[in-house]
C-alpha cells in the first residue's frame, strides 16, 4: 500500500535544487518506472535528515536505456558508467544516477522492488521510494574502509521493522545468509532492548545455518568473497593469497558522454 510522507527537507548542492526538481518531473513524465533510493528513502523511513550530493534513481535494467534515452532526447548528457549496474544522466557538472542493479551483482533491481511502494514530495514533485526491504538489500554489502552503510541498515530496522518483509528478504540473502545475520546481531548489539523487533523464527533459522556449517569441512577452492563488500580492499587476496575471486572490476575507459 502506498503512504505519501510529509514534503521532505534535504540539502541538495548549490544550484542543484532546480536540476533535480526539473529531472523527477521529467522521469514522473516518461511514465518510466522508477524509485527513488539512497538518502531520500533512509530520510523517509527514518526521519534521519542529511546532506546529499545527487539523486539514486532505481529501475529496472530494461528499464535504464529508456531513461537515458528519454533525457538524451531532451538535450541531457547521458553516461554508462558500468553496464553491470549504473548509468548517469548529466546536465553541465551535475547529475543524477540511474543504478538498475547492485554494484557487486548480488541483485538486480525486479518487478518486486515496485509491489508495494510509497510516496514522497521532494523538490516539488512526487516520487515513489525503495520499499523498506530492499532499501536494505541496497544497503547490506556496502562495506569498505570509505564508506559504510551498516548504520542504515540498523536505523531502517529500528524505525521500519514492521515494513519490512522478513521472508522477502530472507529469499534475497539466500546465497549471502552470513550477511544478513552479521547485520542482524550488529542490530543486536546496537539495541540491546530493541532485539524483539526482529522475528524469533528469522534468527532461529540463521542460527540453524550456521551451527550446521560451523561441523562441515572446509571447501577445497579457496575464496575471497571480500569483493563483494570492496574491489579495492581485498585485491591482495586475489593477486598475491592464491583466493579465488567471485567479483571483477575492470579498468574504466574514459568516453565522451553522447549529447
Amino acid at each position: 500500500m502506498s503512504q505519501p510522507f510529509d514534503d521532505a527537507v534535504f540539502e541538495p548542492p548549490p544550484d542543484a535544487e532546480a536540476f533535480y526538481a526539473e529531472s523527477l518531473r521529467l522521469l514522473n513524465e516518461s511514465g518510466i518506472p522508477f524509485l527513488l533510493s539512497g538518502t531520500y528513502a533512509v530520510s523517509a523511513f527514518t526521519g534521519i535528515v542529511r546532506p546529499t550530493k545527487d539523486l539514486d534513481v532505481f529501475c529496472k535494467a530494461g528499464d535504464y536505456p529508456k531513461i537515458l534515452a528519454y533525457f538524451q532526447e531532451r538535450g541531457y548528457r547521458t553516461d554508462v558508467e558500468d553496464e553491470r549496474w549504473i548509468a548517469k544522466v548529466w546536465e553541465d557538472n551535475r547529475f543524477f544516477d540511474v543504478i538498475f542493479a547492485m554494484s557487486n551483482g548480488t541483485a538486480p533491481v525486479t518487478d518486486a522492488w515496485f509491489s508495494s511502494c510509497d510516496t514522497i514530495h521532494v523538490y516539488g514533485a512526487e516520487a515513489k521510494i525503495t520499499p523498506p526491504t530492499e532499501l536494505i538489500v541496497s544497503k547490506m554489502f556496502i562495506q569498505d574502509r570509505y564508506r559504510y552503510d551498516g548504520a542504515d541498515v540498523a536505523h531502517v530496522i529500528l524505525r521500519a521493522h514492521d515494513r519490512i518483509d522478513w521472508q522477502r528478504l530472507m529469499t534475497y540473502m539466500e546465497p549471502y545468509w552470513e550477511v544478513l545475520l552479521c547485520h542482524l546481531l550488529n542490530f543486536r548489539f546496537i539495541y540491546p532492548t530493541e532485539r524483539d523487533l526482529i522475528p524469533r523464527w528469522v534468527m532461529d533459522e540463521l542460527s540453524a545455518r550456521l551451527k550446521a556449517q560451523v561441523g562441515l569441512p572446509p571447501a577445497r577452492v579457496k575464496v575471497c568473497r571480500g569483493r563483494l563488500f570492496s574491489p579495492r580492499d581485498y585485491v591482495m587476496d586475489i593477486s598475491e593469497w592464491g583466493f579465488a575471486d567471485v567479483v571483477g572490476k575492470g579498468l574504466e575507459e574514459r568516453h565522451e558522454p553522447i549529447a
